[in-house]
Formats: C-alpha cells, structure tokens, sequence
C-alpha cells in the first residue's frame, strides 16, 4: 500500500530556512506527481508547490522566489526547501502524490497523503 511519511518539521525564526521531506514507501516516487500543502489554524489547506510533466514546478503565489519542490528518486523521497520564512508560512504541511497530473495545485486531483508535519515560524 502506498504511504507517505513527512519529516523535518519543526520551529525557526522569521528570515530562517528549513527543508522538510516525504518519504514515499509501498511504490516508486516516480510513479506519481508529487505535492505539497500546508494548513494555517482556523484556515483552509491550500496548494503550495507541485510538480509535474518533465519536472515542470507550480508554486502558490505566496512562496513564489523562496520555496524549492524536488525530488530525488533514488531516495524515493520529495523535498521542499523553505528559505526566507515569514510567520505567515506557519502550520501543517502535508506531502500528497498524485496518479494523473493536472493544472494547478488542487487537493481534490491528489490521491494519496501523509499525516502532515507542523513548521511555525516567530517573528
């Protein structure tokens, strides 16, 4: 069965960095096109970078210039590289794959999900 394990989630100052990581088990990354999401307290989960046909990259405005999606396929593993971290940035992320890619960055296309890891950001 497919499974999705978030790490590196943890707490920085504002104007900080921090990588998180997906590990993906059960099947081959490459399989799939893989995502990231994020959830403030009391909001919405909204789409904040995906990738997609010949490593194409699609980011949420608000990380747009300071968020990095990648993967690595030998580690089966996806990454997202947060530099330049504002508390806004702050609440759960949470690593989705997707089995047929589509344009954006929408939760409802992506059929698979980790259980998310928590980033919080002072100021």
């Amino acid at each position: 069965q497919v499974r999705l394990e978030e790490f590196g989630g943890g707490s920085v100052q504002a104007g900080g960095s921090l990588r998180i990581s997906c590990a993906v088990s059960g099947s081959t990354i490459s399989r799939f096109y893989m995502g990231w999401f994020r959830q403030a307290q009391g909001k919405e989960r909204e789409g904040v970078a995906a990738l997609g046909f010949r490593e194409t990259t699609t980011y949420a405005d608000a990380v747009k210039g300071r968020f990095t999606i990648f993967q690595e396929n030998d580690k089966n593993t996806l990454y997202l590289q947060m530099n330049t971290l504002k508390p806004e940035d702050t609440g759960m992320y949470y690593c989705a794959a997707a089995r047929r890619r589509y344009s954006g960055i929408d939760a409802a296309d992506f059929d698979y999900w980790g259980q998310g890891t928590q980033v919080t950001v002072s100021s």
